[in-house]
């Protein structure tokens, strides 16, 4: 991948490099925004569906974890039927087969919409979190995430040093790792768990850097076209993209920091 300061260059000059330099900044500011709705969207939706899904009334309890939270029918469906399998694999479903070809055929709004379904979608997953760590160490391990998320992009984003080499690598990294977490399923290793949160940490924290210079660096490719629906598109997955490396990081840290109902 090409520095920008370069493409920039080679593509365009004068009045229309500062136009693309503007446009940038509202890009990457779009890209942030549609993110962290996103990330409230998620929040929200996580929270809402452990309200609903415990009961403090033990008449109304069908299912009980070993921390002593009481689930009433609902709960007891999405945490402990077949269909939290469902629930689980259901995201990553939509990412490895529905995302491309929503982009293809959907206009920017479609786009965007397919994103907060799917970040709905990740809510309904997560909000088990809730129900076994402590709200204290939920927010902070929130915290410490979006302090390292921000550091990280803004290297990605500043960095002159081509990343590209390195996110082939990531990316690989990710494969790997979906696989040994499929089998700690069936394994239910704490070791195993504990590398897999490790390198996931470093995989995530790595991407962060690697998908933000590339959103940055494709800007200027497309802006210099004129291709306008592209970049209203590419806004989106550029969001999706770092919310998906803030999300798996914020859950790998939570795994070190969490502290148990």
């Amino acid at each position: 991948m090409a520095d920008f300061n370069t493409m920039r260059a080679q593509t365009v000059s004068g009045t229309r490099a500062a136009e693309i330099d503007a446009g940038l900044r509202a890009h990457m500011n779009k890209v942030y925004g549609t993110m962290s709705v996103g990330m409230l969207i998620t929040g929200a939706a996580a929270w809402a569906i452990s309200g609903l899904a415990t009961t403090t009334d033990p008449s109304a309890a069908v299912a009980q974890l070993p921390n002593g939270t009481m689930l009433n029918a609902m709960g007891a469906a999405i945490y402990a039927s077949p269909l939290r399998w469902v629930i689980m694999f259901a995201p990553l479903a939509f990412i490895l087969f529905g995302w491309g070809a929503l982009m293809r055929r959907a206009s920017a709004a479609g786009v965007q919409l397919g994103f907060f379904a799917f970040a709905t979608a990740i809510g309904l997953s997560l909000s088990s979190i809730f129900l076994v760590f402590t709200s204290y160490s939920i927010t902070q391990t929130f915290l410490v995430t979006a302090i390292a998320f921000g550091g990280l992009s803004l290297y990605g984003y500043t960095t002159k040093k081509d990343l590209s080499g390195m996110g082939t690598f990531l990316i690989m990294g990710v494969i790997g790792l979906i696989v040994a977490m499929i089998i700690n399923i069936f394994l239910q290793s704490p070791a195993m768990m504990f590398a897999i949160s490790a390198i996931g940490i470093l995989i995530f924290a790595g991407l962060t850097a690697f998908y933000t210079q590339t959103i940055k660096s494709e800007y200027v490719m497309h802006a210099a076209a004129g291709d306008q629906d592209w970049l209203d598109k590419a806004a989106v997955d550029g969001a999706l993209s770092l919310y998906i490396s803030f999300l798996n990081m914020f859950q790998f840290l939570l795994m070190f920091m969490g502290q148990q109902e």
